[in-house]
């Protein structure tokens, strides 16, 4: 897969750059949804708590396509179902996603959802570089399993 061609020519920091693509908040969550097995438009929207509107749902999906992050395959029984996967490129994000995760269990003061507390356990009995390689390695055979690649 060739680089995402950048918009600009100029020296940029490496920051800023993946800011411009990733920093949107709904672009992380959809990427942390794709790593739940969510993969269809009604499951981002349904699933989701955190209720995107469909018109930036749609607008999101695109942008992360164009970036090949994602790309989607028709349901095979229908065809207007779009079923969307993290690409190769997309998977690599999971660092970004577990790192931010991590950030906030350990800096914000919050009310940890049921998901959060399984993950700081399984992080705690595993360590970070574990649980990081088999969320990974679990996408791929999901991936696997249901695109058949």
């Amino acid at each position: 897969m060739d680089k995402i061609k950048y918009l600009d020519d100029l020296p940029t920091c490496a920051c800023k750059v993946s800011l411009d693509y990733l920093g949107d908040k709904w672009i992380l969550i959809i990427i942390r949804d794709l790593f739940r097995y969510r993969f269809t438009f009604t499951q981002f929207l349904t699933e989701s708590k955190e209720k995107i509107a469909t018109n930036i749902l749609s607008d999101r999906l695109k942008k992360l396509q164009k970036l090949q992050i994602i790309q989607f395959r028709l349901n095979e029984k229908n065809r207007k179902v779009k079923e969307y996967y993290l690409t190769d490129r997309g998977i690599e994000l999971y660092d970004v996603i577990f790192q931010l995760q991590l950030w906030s269990v350990n800096n914000v003061n919050f009310t940890f959802s049921e998901k959060t507390k399984e993950w700081i356990k399984l992080i705690n009995t595993k360590g970070n570089d574990d649980v990081i390689n088999m969320n990974k390695e679990n996408y791929r055979k999901f991936r696997k399993k249901m695109f058949s690649f």
